[in-house]
């Protein structure tokens, strides 16, 4: 699918989104324009999107094998977190992706986002990741900084991407546990990600974040969301023990309303790490791929994701208009998501990238 001289031992980190203040960042006019151009939406009263920032990656430098370029600067805090939108192209325009995050009616920011593009084993690999918090960022923030570093490490990568992926899923929620051991927090976050090797895509989601795209302008869920009231998940749960009741909406033990996801240290008998996984191939009628935590899919249905993407050249403007768009349709969650399109069209490869 894409080409293998392309996107040569180059790592794209993503991460969580902060605020900037003006001094530090420099808004271009039109990125400004746009962010207010629809006047039903409500902005943070800090200045109106004080902390407002677009970061692009700049590759036009080739870089050394294992350099790691990142998406956006070092982490300011998450009680400070705003709005940010970004975007990369690859040179030979047969890949690109954008992202959009906003911390909205939360008080904090919990939301983080992964983007990794290597070459392992003479295959081209793109990684892409959401990870959305509950009870702190903490969790959220550990699969950011290890969940995809942990799985190109693993042996089977290339040649059992499935297993490995399972594998990984689990032993970094084993990880993060043990990593919290000596606290008295008992963050959680779900995962949903993307996986591509080659010309295939691996979905593999824990939790409620969800990741669709768009076939021949269908929408085609590639995740199924992990709720206790989910009869399969309610069966798992009542086997091992747990209970699931209504208080509010449908929850394990009364507290936790999704079925599985890392961390969760207290319900987690009950609540598990193991991913679901969908392949599929990357043919020529997939033109989107869409990832977003529930801040998104609580307002916009699958169908409206995909309307909504496609009427955008440009995957970070469709990221942002998804973002705006349940903003403006009453989200009151933080809202991120990733919006990958794939130009079928382009035929030429380069052996080198560049960033837009």
């Amino acid at each position: 699918m894409l080409c293998n001289a392309s996107l040569r031992n180059i790592v794209f980190q993503g991460g969580h989104i902060r605020s900037f203040s003006k001094e530090r960042v420099k808004l271009k006019r039109h990125l400004w324009r746009d962010l207010h151009a629809n006047p039903g939406i409500t902005y943070p009263s800090n200045r109106k999107f004080r902390g407002i920032v677009k970061m692009m990656v700049d590759t036009g430098a080739p870089a050394e094998p294992g350099s790691v370029v990142d998406v956006l600067p070092e982490k300011e805090s998450v009680e400070n977190s705003g709005y940010a939108s970004g975007g990369w192209r690859s040179e030979d325009g047969r890949l690109s992706y954008g992202y959009s995050s906003f911390r909205g009616k939360r008080a904090s920011m919990e939301d983080f986002y992964d983007v990794k593009m290597s070459k392992i084993d003479g295959q081209t690999v793109c990684l892409f990741g959401i990870f959305d918090g509950h009870g702190g960022s903490r969790a959220a923030e550990f699969l950011k900084e290890h969940l995809f570093e942990n799985l190109m490490k693993h042996p089977q990568f290339i040649s059992d991407t499935k297993l490995a992926i399972s594998e990984t899923y689990q032993q970094t929620d084993r990880d993060f546990l043990e990593a919290e051991s000596n606290t008295f927090r008992d963050d959680g976050s779900t995962a949903s990600t993307a996986v591509m090797v080659g010309n295939r895509l691996y979905v593999a989601n824990v939790g409620d974040s969800r990741t669709i795209i768009s076939k021949a302008g269908k929408a085609i869920p590639l995740s199924e969301d992990h709720k206790p009231n989910r009869s399969d998940e309610r069966k798992r749960i009542e086997s091992a023990g747990g209970v699931v009741m209504w208080a509010g909406t449908w929850r394990v033990g009364g507290v936790l309303a999704m079925s599985r996801a890392f961390g969760n240290r207290l319900l987690k008998q009950f609540v598990v790490a193991e991913p679901e996984i969908q392949e599929e191939e990357l043919d020529n009628e997939i033109e989107l791929l869409v990832l977003a935590t529930d801040g998104l899919w609580d307002v916009v249905p699958n169908e409206d994701a995909v309307n909504i993407a496609r009427t955008e050249e440009e995957p970070e403007a469709a990221a942002r208009k998804l973002t705006e768009t349940a903003f403006t349709r009453g989200s009151a969650d933080n809202i991120t998501c990733i919006v990958v399109r794939f130009h079928h069209e382009k035929t030429e490869c380069s052996s080198s990238l560049r960033g837009d």
